[in-house]
């Protein structure tokens, strides 16, 4: 009898029927008022002058009207890379514990985000809440015994200028609480292993040992993980070892597009439940099976606000016009495109996090991720957000019965001066009929999209699809910056990473 597991049940169970309802629109406020109280004597709370904001009477529209939008690049030029000269007292009292490096989808060079011990906290209160709303899903007594696989980056951390840097995973993962260190695997030796292919090659050696009952991390490193364990011990399906696997939280990009290969890899269904942990802070969690969106954690030290995901307010590079305007969470509509601002007890204000969400229940401020705004791809007026190609990807995948868990695309001239979509598809297809998938991708486009349809009949020319190993879109991150922990494909390329890509791959 699982004595333990129903224990915790109760627990998790006996905490719901002492908790309220959280009235999102009120929890922000709060937060906002928090962070700037928290903040109004930091030389950045000074500059933008909080303590008048605070004396307003309506402190929201006060704060949005006299702090800019910021994205990396502006706010760590004029604030967050005098840090590492030894100034403190910026944006945040006194000086950030961490910093996570994250280069992100778009480039080689890592951003630096302060990570706070605020930060950590309210990192680990996220969790404590994913935890207790398991209860919504109806999970046996006994998977609350067993063993969580949590792959990430590295926990070993390094040290530079008093700080320790590490990918916001391994800082997680570093400061996991004493209580859940028991369930927690591959354990601190094999976490703490740099090189990704030897983590998980002590992981595959250790499987047999551990009775796992939860995977966390993102889709593409899990399913490579998942493969070596299978291939290391000869398997069919990862049941075969772990049998009371039940739960899988995926995280940092929409699991949609790996949904099918994931359960290639399996013996029998689980329950997949999405997160969204950022580099920045744990935006959201499902908390909750009758939908897949993620709830926003609207009590727990970060601010939002949303901005209409519109051409006319989005630059070239995917930062915000100055004069885009700003929604509070009781402003918004339903299935519209916004791009998210985070405000957070790390120091970040007003902070163009880089992805597109939009609402499916703003009642319960439930969310999905759409997208990238540097992944909208608006050349010749097209206006396709990532949402949309994934859409395309899961129709392919039916018509030509294949898996597409990796794809990337860039609009360039052709040799005849004309513009056109080049896509490279990640699927294990032999001999595939490339034109024939290419006019799918297209009509699947067209139809989900006017937009798209309206392009394709005057300036987009035509679409134009390679087919290629997925291994190769790992090979490519490999290259370019480092296997595992939160690196993800850039769905896009600007021309000048679409040659270098090409070349990559034709070498």
């Amino acid at each position: 009898m699982a004595i333990l597991g129903n224990i915790i049940k109760g627990v998790i169970e006996l905490k719901d029927t002492f908790s309220s309802e959280i009235i999102h629109e009120e929890a922000q406020e709060k937060v906002l008022k928090e962070l700037l109280e928290t903040a109004k004597n930091t030389k950045f709370g000074k500059y933008y002058d909080f303590e008048s904001i605070l004396e307003t009477s309506n402190i929201q529209s006060s704060f949005t009207k006299s702090v800019p939008y910021f994205d990396y690049n502006k706010i760590n030029a004029e604030w967050w890379s005098k840090l590492h000269n030894g100034e403190t007292n910026l944006t945040w009292p006194g000086n950030p514990t961490y910093f996570a490096l994250s280069s992100g989808t778009t480039g080689k060079s890592s951003k630096r985000i302060p990570v706070t011990n605020e930060m950590i906290d309210a990192i680990k209160n996220a969790g404590i809440k994913q935890v207790f709303a398991l209860k919504n899903f109806e999970l046996p007594a006994d998977f609350f015994e067993k063993e969580i696989m949590m792959l990430g980056s590295s926990t070993e951390l390094e040290e530079n200028n008093n700080h320790l840097e590490g990918e916001i995973s391994g800082i997680s993962a570093s400061n996991i609480p004493i209580w859940f260190r028991g369930y927690y695997k591959p354990g601190d030796e094999i976490s703490q292993i740099d090189d990704w292919d030897e983590r998980v090659e002590r992981i595959a050696e250790r499987a047999k040992d551990w009775d796992i009952g939860a995977l966390s991390g993102i889709p593409s490193w899990i399913e490579l993980m998942l493969q070596k364990v299978i291939e290391y011990h000869n398997l069919n399906n990862i049941h075969e070892i772990w049998p009371n696997l039940q739960v899988y939280t995926s995280g940092g990009v929409a699991f949609g597009p790996y949904e099918k290969s994931f359960k290639a890899l399996l013996g029998k269904p689980v329950t997949v439940i999405d997160t969204y942990l950022a580099s920045e802070g744990y935006i959201a969690t499902q908390v909750r099976p009758e939908t897949d969106a993620m709830q926003l954690n609207t009590d727990n030290g970060i601010y939002f606000e949303f901005v209409p995901f519109k051409p006319d307010y989005i630059n070239e590079d995917g930062s915000l016009k100055n004069e885009a305007p700003a929604l509070t969470l009781d402003q918004v509509k339903l299935n519209q495109d916004y791009v998210l601002i985070i405000s957070t007890v790390s120091g970040a204000w007003r902070y163009l996090i880089g992805d597109t969400i939009e609402f499916t229940d703003i009642k319960r401020a439930e969310i999905k991720i759409t997208g990238r705004t540097k992944f909208f791809l608006n050349t010749v007026g097209s206006q396709l957000s990532v949402n949309k190609m994934d859409a395309a990807m899961r129709e392919l995948e039916a018509e030509f019965d294949t898996k597409i868990p990796e794809y990337t695309i860039c609009a360039k001239r052709g040799d005849d001066g004309e513009f056109y979509h080049y896509w490279y598809l990640g699927a294990d297809l032999q001999n595939p009929d490339e034109e024939k998938i290419a006019q799918a991708l297209d009509e699947a486009l067209k139809t989900a999209n006017k937009n798209y349809k309206v392009a394709r009949s005057k300036a987009l020319k035509g679409v134009k699809v390679k087919v290629i190993a997925p291994e190769r879109f790992h090979d490519w991150n490999e290259r370019n910056k480092k296997k595992g922990g939160q690196v993800k494909m850039e769905r896009v390329m600007g021309e000048d990473k679409f040659a270098d890509w090409e070349s990559f791959i034709n070498a």
